[in-house]
């Protein structure tokens, strides 16, 4: 089933992919670096390559906290589970010998 993703009409980086976020984020990194821009333009582009590493955050978030979940429920199935003896009150028994 495919993944359904937020989108804010307010930030078009909502709907990339991570990787899509990365490569445009890539590309606006060698183009401040390389080209002699205006003052508005580098400011501009500042602020896309914000909006594209705060999305890429978000995504490796709820990448990392998606693991921890399968780690946590991969675990949990392989606790071997107590028999049930069918008094409750067994476990507050104390024996001596």
């Amino acid at each position: 089933m495919p993944s359904r993703r937020k989108t804010d009409p307010t930030n078009p980086t909502t709907d990339l992919s991570f990787e899509d976020a990365m490569a445009e984020l890539e590309n606006i990194v060698e183009a401040m670096e390389g080209e002699q821009l205006p003052l508005e333009e580098l400011i501009a582009r500042y602020e896309a390559g914000a909006r594209l590493l705060k999305h890429c955050d978000s995504v490796l978030t709820g990448a990392r906290k998606r693991i921890e979940l399968i780690t946590l429920a991969d675990r949990e199935a392989e606790k071997p589970q107590e028999p049930a003896t069918g008094d409750p009150d067994d476990d507050h028994d104390i024996t001596l010998f």
